[in-house]
């Protein structure tokens, strides 16, 4: 756990802690005890806990971390049972929102101590007892889900062999701050849609702005999972969401014109309904992040270029090659044990049609150790110049393996305006960032007033997989915004492939 992490988990208790002191202070004078005493950290827990009959030792279990926080919000609720409070509602309202409940009991006249023996008379139901246990865990889980981590399973093999299919993982709040839920009225446990039923699981009638507790920055490098920045609208179909997404449609259906397959798409409702998502209920990606804020990224020939410096790749990154044998046929067995290729799956060997040379997705250690063991006479990299790219315009007319120079805006950065940063910058500055943006008669119009620049107000990232020619990602749908970011990959917990992958659970992402 790192240094942040730490001061995170501290500065979230101590919150837990103070936020209701000024309820306290009144409160406690009602018992007879000094009110000064909610105003010190444990200290003020350490009295709820006397006064309510506790054992002492309740106090300590609080510096658990993350568990801490949910035995502090269940000594709030024992605490309010000594002033008569036994009904449901009431201790929701001391274990979730006590910086408004304990002050509202502190100064209500009505609101009388009662004391220990008096509070012990009051027996809860079976039912009741079922219902505040059940209410309980879902309030744990989803405020753990929220703010510490979150489990997520890897569905495709854009990160191979970084991560497999049906790796399950440990997604880290902390480790770039958690962030508040700009949705928050939805169903626990669901992430946008309701299984079974095919409806948002989520209501839009509270919508909150973009907050980020504790903010740390990505860091080039690391694997992160994010909202998938195209998908604020989707086609509502099993074959097309994140899958085949709508912007991709509509360019298809308009040969390259967005505008003309739109118009096409809205059109054809019931062969394209539409879903439209807010940033926090788009589907979740995870990919590495390559560029960050201020750096300006290129590819040549594969090879990823930070500010003019050549990136070495990921240490199971695949990137799809061309290698020349001396004929024999290669053994499935020794291609798979010895440079961790799956001859059975066509998209990691496929045999061209010189039967001595095959298109392989390798890894930078496997090409190595193909041609120190003689089993390759050459391995050269294969280019695709064919797959269209971000940002779809002849100004900016890049390929998959070669693209760019682009620059990676960070907050506070300014870019001129012209054809060609419209072209790559207008949906991060209309979308992202929230602004009506369009350009008319060559000039550039900011929420209705002509501008010659524009100063960005987030951070940007720029994710790709480690399987380099079979992922989606910044190079087929550009930037993602740090209001998109969920948090960081942090730990394999289990793998699934035929059975248990034993040798993956539990090892840290890197």
């Amino acid at each position: 756990m790192s240094s942040h992490q730490v001061f995170v988990l501290i500065v979230i208790q101590l919150l837990l802690l103070l936020t209701p002191s000024i309820g306290l202070y009144k409160l406690f004078e009602k018992a007879g005890v000094a009110g000064w005493k909610a105003f010190i950290p444990f200290y003020n827990t350490w009295v709820m806990i006397k006064l309510s009959g506790r054992k002492e030792h309740w106090v300590f279990w609080q510096l658990i971390p993350v568990a801490g926080w949910f035995i502090t919000m269940g000594l709030y609720v024992e605490f309010v049972k000594i002033y008569g409070k036994f009904h449901f509602w009431e201790h929701a309202l001391a274990a979730l929102v006590p910086l408004a409940y304990f002050p509202y009991l502190g100064w209500d006249a009505k609101t009388k101590y009662i004391g220990i023996n008096e509070a012990r008379k009051h027996k809860k139901s079976k039912t009741r007892e079922w219902i505040d246990a059940g209410v309980f865990a879902v309030v744990a889980a989803t405020l753990i889900r929220t703010f510490v981590f979150e489990a997520y399973v890897i569905p495709t093999g854009s990160m191979e062999k970084t991560l497999l299919v049906n790796d399950y993982l440990f997604v880290s709040k902390f480790a770039y701050g958690p962030r508040i839920p700009m949705t928050p009225l939805s169903i626990p446990f669901v992430h946008n849609t309701l299984p079974l039923f095919n409806r948002k699981s989520y209501v839009e009638w509270i919508t909150l702005p973009y907050i980020r507790w504790f903010q740390s920055p990505v860091k080039r490098g690391d694997v992160v999972v994010f909202n998938f920045p195209e998908g604020d609208t989707l086609i509502n179909l099993p074959d097309y969401q994140s899958a085949h997404p709508y912007y991709d449609v509509i360019r298809e259906l308009g040969n390259g014109n967005a505008d003309s397959g739109r118009q096409i798409v809205l059109s054809n409702p019931d062969q394209y309904p539409l879903i439209m998502h807010p940033p926090d209920k788009q589907e979740n990606y995870i990919k590495r992040c390559v560029a960050i804020p201020g750096d300006t990224i290129q590819l040549k020939n594969q090879v990823v270029f930070i500010n003019g410096q050549a990136q070495p790749l990921p240490p199971f990154s695949e990137t799809r090659c061309m290698v020349k044998t001396h004929g024999q046929p290669l053994d499935e067995t020794v291609m798979q044990e010895e440079y961790n290729i799956d001859v059975s799956d066509p998209s990691e060997l496929s045999p061209t049609n010189n039967p001595n040379e095959y298109s392989m997705l390798l890894t930078a250690g496997a090409r190595e150790k193909m041609l120190k063991n003689g089993v390759a006479v050459s391995i050269s990299p294969v280019i695709d110049s064919t797959q269209p790219v971000w940002p779809y315009s002849p100004l900016a007319s890049w390929q998959l393996d070669n693209y760019g120079p682009l620059f990676i805006p960070r907050r506070g950065s300014t870019i001129n305006l012209d054809p060609t940063t419209y072209a790559i910058y207008n949906r991060a500055i209309r979308v992202y960032e929230g602004n009506k943006f369009e350009r008319r008669e060559g000039k550039y119009y900011l929420n209705d007033q002509e501008v010659h620049s524009y100063t960005f107000h987030y951070n940007y990232y720029w994710m790709m997989g480690d399987n380099r020619h079979e992922s989606q990602d910044s190079r087929l749908w550009g930037m993602v915004p740090e209001t998109m970011i969920v948090g960081e990959a942090s730990l394999i917990w289990m793998s699934w492939g035929k059975g248990v992958r034993w040798s993956r659970l539990f090892r840290r992402i890197k």
